[in-house]
């Protein structure tokens, strides 16, 4: 027997269940918020806004969810008789990779509403395509003092698994819209991201070789750091845009305000007729006026106690 016959021992979970279950928490995390985008880019009127809202699922999904998950998960790998080392450049592609694919998957999904059934598979073949590559990518950045091979059967069921994975997701973004439902997706989002992981890591063989020392590169906890803060500033960024966006019914209470004023002012002109009081109560979701003023113009809003 050689040397580069040995097997050399490996852990993928050396810090017990810290790692899996805060990589869970961050791809659980990402989906939820690449969801909820989701549901605005379904509603966006604008080019613009439409654009806006895909990028930044796919940064959630892609980058928080799917990339961001894959390194914390790696913090829990080693093998036993070497350091490991992270090329920096090729860590930084696959993280633009995980984004890329996940957005080219939403684009071709989002781009029409013909054949949407045709346009789930294409892309989320695409964008599955595009994560099994991220992570192959994100362990060829790997560098250690041994030889690593990939079963192929094992490989092959991981890469379904994140195109199946891929287009289940795509689905849920053209699907799911209230809270519980984006949450639910969420969570099993979450179980196949980290499925697809651990099965491409399970297919990995590490073979002894003859090179000693310290391998080039950065350490899994000197690039800690600038994801951790990443990920927080990704995640602030992404509630701070969900939460200053106005939704829908924002749109149509400043729009009833913004007529209602006007129609005030058109009253208070000399001259004006004022319009009858029934035109005013036609409709049964007409908010009743109160009695204060601003700028001449009766200030009204919704009177909620007539739903209740």
């Amino acid at each position: 027997m050689t040397w580069g016959d040995i097997d050399m021992e490996i852990h993928h979970f050396e810090h017990g269940w810290v790692t899996p279950a805060v990589s869970y928490t961050l791809s659980v995390l990402g989906s939820l918020l690449g969801l909820v985008c989701a549901v605005r880019l379904r509603y966006a009127r604008s080019g613009g806004g439409r654009a806006w809202w895909l990028a930044l699922s796919a940064i959630a999904i892609g980058g928080t969810g799917i990339w961001t998950m894959h390194f914390v998960a790696m913090l829990g790998f080693g093998v036993v008789g070497t350091p490991i080392r992270y090329d920096v450049a090729l860590t930084a592609a696959s993280a633009v990779l995980a984004i890329a694919a996940v957005g080219a998957g939403m684009m071709i999904v989002f781009g029409g509403e013909r054949a949407r059934a045709a346009r789930i598979v294409a892309g989320g073949l695409l964008a599955g395509l595009g994560v099994a590559a991220m992570h192959y990518m994100g362990m060829y950045a790997m560098h250690l003092n041994g030889h690593i091979s990939y079963g192929t059967p094992r490989v092959a069921v991981s890469v379904a698994i994140a195109v199946v994975a891929a287009t289940v997701a795509l689905w849920l973004t053209v699907t799911v819209q209230k809270p519980l439902a984006i949450l639910g997706a969420a969570l099993i989002m979450g179980v196949a991201v980290n499925g697809m992981h651990f099965t491409g890591m399970s297919a990995m063989t590490v073979r002894a070789g003859d090179a000693a020392g310290t391998p080039s590169g950065a350490t899994a906890t000197t690039l800690l750091i600038p994801i951790g803060l990443a990920v927080v500033f990704a995640a602030l960024g992404l509630v701070y845009a969900l939460m200053a966006a106005p939704t829908d019914e924002d749109r149509a209470a400043a729009a009833y305000l913004a007529a209602r004023l006007e129609q005030g002012d058109a009253a208070a002109r000399p001259g004006t007729p004022r319009p009858a009081p029934a035109a005013a109560s036609a409709s049964p979701h007409v908010p009743q006026q109160r009695g204060s003023a601003l700028g001449g113009a009766s200030w009204t809003y919704r009177d909620r106690s007539s739903r209740q």
